[in-house]
């Protein structure tokens, strides 16, 4: 039995219907899954992501110590930290820490929550 038909039989909406919608979590209208706003209500529905790292920490410990993979350790990426360390006597991973450092600099905060959550 196709998704559509067995929900149809149920009383339910279409499938496809369920997959763009979602639900404001303040009045429980069910609005379009691309919606910013409910129309009901007119709460934003805002999905933020956090980090439990923080971006200028892991920044500061790439500029200053990421040559030994302390940034890497700190985002929970032990392997690669083990890599940066085993390899910081060649001076290539502080450089490429001084690029991550700027890199991390330069993100936003939603872009670093999600990158590193």
């Amino acid at each position: 039995m196709a998704a559509d038909a067995c929900c149809q039989s149920h009383g339910w909406p279409p499938f496809k219907d369920l997959q763009s919608s979602k639900f404001c979590s303040e009045c429980g209208a069910k609005i379009s899954a691309k919606a910013e706003v409910c129309p009901k209500c007119g709460v934003r529905s805002a999905t933020t992501v956090v980090s439990e790292h923080n971006k200028t920490t892991a920044a500061l410990l790439a500029l200053f110590l990421g040559g030994l993979g302390l940034h890497k350790f700190y985002l929970g990426r032990t392997g690669m930290g083990l890599i940066y360390l085993v390899f910081c006597w060649t001076l290539v991973p502080a450089l490429i820490s001084l690029v991550e450092g700027i890199q991390f600099l330069s993100m936003s905060e939603s872009e670093f929550a999600i990158k590193y959550k």
